[in-house]
């Protein structure tokens, strides 16, 4: 059977274990969970590059096989730039999400308070 101080021994045991986890564990650093400002910037840049490139790519390797210059190569420009600016778009947008919930989770639980008067 296990006494009571037992007991007492294993709950100091178990606290003296929680602090030296607690120390042990490293401090974070809120920059490096995140990407940079700069980081995020060179993905939108990309992302808005390879859209116009492949479309490049594509509206001359058709312009060439069906031999009309012009007329494929600057539609898959155009094709190319609009899908680089959704995908852009769309990743400014993952980012304001992740930032929002990111504040939420940093705000203060509220607790409530309770009236110890009462009312007549």
């Amino acid at each position: 059977m296990v006494t009571d101080a037992d007991r007492a021994r294993l709950e100091a045991l178990e606290k003296r274990i929680s602090q030296a986890k607690g120390a042990a564990a490293p401090k974070r650093n809120p920059k490096a969970d995140g990407h940079s400002q700069a980081q995020l910037a060179w993905r939108m840049v990309i992302e808005l590059v390879a859209g116009l490139m492949i479309g490049f790519c594509i509206g001359y390797a058709l312009d060439f096989l069906l031999g009309t210059m012009p007329v494929f190569l600057v539609l898959f420009i155009l094709a190319g730039f609009a899908a680089g600016v959704k995908t852009m778009l769309r990743s400014a947008k993952e980012m304001q999400d992740k930032a929002t919930a990111a504040a939420v989770d940093q705000q203060p639980k509220a607790t409530p308070v309770a009236d110890d008067e009462e009312e007549d």
